[in-house]
């Protein structure tokens, strides 16, 4: 496809811009109206003003015993009990008590598994558990949850970006009978050109493609005229909960933040990674981007094509066959267990990734490691973390040296102090932005996928990854978090306390509302 001029690409951008700014105005003006009103209530209609301050205690005595994170639920008290009024009627309006539950999804159910596959995930869960009882119990968890443990699946770790992406486009070419493609940011650049190139002609050979992504994460990057050019040579693409669409009751708070990508049902992808150019460090806006994935072949694909399947069907999409069409075709012989999982917002007050996450932290004896671009953490997350290191498990962070949002850094570094005095490690990434999420414990159990250690990640976007059990590539996975700790500086309790104060002062105040940053 033909690439715009610099002068298409600007309009282009401020377009998008302009969408973004028109969001943010609506919902400014809904913020100035709340406050009208409360200053009239009060100066004007004293009863009821002094009415509705009784009703925004109460609502904020039920948010306190509401369950979930108490992230969430302290934003929204210190919102209610600071501005009564105006708190109490945002939180109407933006729905704060039920919110997740509205979002434009049919709801469908995931796609069934017969029982037969379901004894099979079982029996798997017991073979597990005998050999590691502490990832069984996980693995029986996640299985309660309705995501299967398979066995029969080749795992390859991918340490980079650039490797990820272009294992990808490989893989595409060889493509005979569908691709699905689900990811935050599509971006147009050198990766789209040559991934669209590919896509072009599989179209062109009858091959099924399906393309979903983030309104809100490529809005800046991706033109209305490139998707139309897609679909005119018969590519399907769906666009997730446009930015637009519920600005009056903040449902753009909630994003696909998942990376998912699918191949004739036998190679499936997931891991930090989108279709932009400084993923393949191309660019180079925050130093080197380190990124991490992992491609899965054999049984365990089911896992994350099972996944894109759900969403594009929620959305209202279709598919050009039945459910078992997309299943794989290969069992190869192998070591280990992989299980995939998903999460959302609709999902809530439970967060299946914040549990897998917790329980990997709680059931390792040696160590875990774990890479994250972001961290902003409730208290059982905390404790977890802290209650290992005092254990005497070896307990390290990797953390970016050069962020892509200051805020978001600025957060994260008010954590530092009381997990470095209950002994854990925290390394920044010196060479630039890590950007990747994984963990690693005991050398037996893994995790690779989309999954920030943040309360967005955890509570507002829809996310996935894939846990892995006793396969060789967690060696892989351990082997590049030890070099990327030996290009990284070891965060001391020292420089943490001799930071300036206005940096600690803008760090907690920012920490108090982490729920809508």
């Amino acid at each position: 496809m033909k690439r715009p001029g610099v002068q298409e690409h600007t309009e282009r951008r401020i377009a998008a811009a302009l969408r973004l700014v028109l969001a943010a105005l609506v919902l400014a003006a809904q913020i100035a109206v709340t406050l009208l009103i409360s200053m009239v209530l009060r100066q004007h209609a004293a009863i009821a003003y002094w009415v509705l301050e009784l009703i925004a205690l109460l609502a904020a005595i039920r948010i306190y015993n509401r369950p979930g994170g108490s992230t969430y639920k302290l934003g929204w008290i210190l919102l209610v009990t600071l501005v009564p009024v105006a708190g109490l009627i945002l939180y109407v309006l933006w729905n704060g008590d039920r919110q997740s539950k509205k979002l434009n999804l049919k709801k469908l159910p995931m796609p069934r598994e017969s029982e037969g596959r379901q004894e099979q995930s079982r029996l798997n869960v017991e073979k597990l558990r005998n050999r590691h009882s502490e990832w069984g119990r996980l693995a029986a968890y996640l299985h309660h949850q309705d995501f299967p443990l398979y066995q029969h699946t080749r795992v390859e770790y991918l340490s980079s970006g650039e490797a990820y992406l272009e294992d990808v486009l490989e893989r595409m070419e060889q493509a005979e009978h569908f691709i699905f493609m689900e990811l935050f940011i599509m971006a147009t650049g050198q990766m789209w050109d040559r991934a669209v190139e590919i896509i072009r002609r599989k179209a062109g050979e009858g091959v099924e493609i399906k393309l979903l992504f983030d309104d809100f994460g490529s809005m800046m990057r991706m033109p209305k005229e490139e998707v139309e050019q897609l679909r005119s040579i018969g590519v399907e693409v769906k666009i997730f909960n446009p930015v637009h669409q519920y600005v009056n009751r903040l449902y753009f708070n909630y994003r696909d933040h998942r990376k998912i990508i699918c191949i004739d049902g036998d190679i499936a992808y997931t891991g930090g990674v989108n279709l932009g150019d400084e993923y393949a460090n191309i660019t180079h806006k925050f130093g080197y981007w380190k990124d991490c994935g992992i491609r899965l072949e054999g049984e365990g694909v089911w896992g994350l094509t099972r996944d894109f399947i759900h969403m594009w069907e929620d959305l209202g999409g279709q598919l050009e066959r039945e459910h078992d069409y997309y299943r794989p075709h290969e069992r190869p012989e192998t070591e280990g267990f992989c299980q995939s999982v998903s999460d959302g917002p609709n999902n809530n007050p439970v967060s299946t990734l914040e549990d897998l996450y917790l329980q990997l932290i709680s059931g390792a004896n040696e160590m875990v490691y774990i890479t994250t671009p972001y961290l902003a953490i409730d208290e059982p997350m905390i404790k977890a973390l802290c209650m290992a290191g005092d254990s005497g498990v070896d307990v390290r962070l990797i953390v970016p040296g050069i962020p892509d949002k200051k805020y978001a850094y600025l957060v994260a570094e008010c954590y530092f102090g009381e997990l470095l005095q209950h002994g854990v490690k925290i390394y920044r990434y010196t060479p630039g932005f890590l950007h990747s999420k994984s963990v690693v414990a005991d050398h037996q159990a893994a995790f690779v996928g989309s999954v920030n250690m943040d309360f967005r990640s955890f509570r507002l976007h829809f996310e996935c990854g894939t846990a892995l059990y006793d396969v060789p590539a967690i060696r892989d996975l351990l082997e590049d978090m030890t070099h990327s700790m030996e290009q990284s500086a070891e965060v001391t309790r020292e420089e943490w306390k001799g930071r300036p104060w206005i940096r600690k002062a803008v760090g907690l105040f920012l920490r108090l509302f982490a729920m809508w940053m």
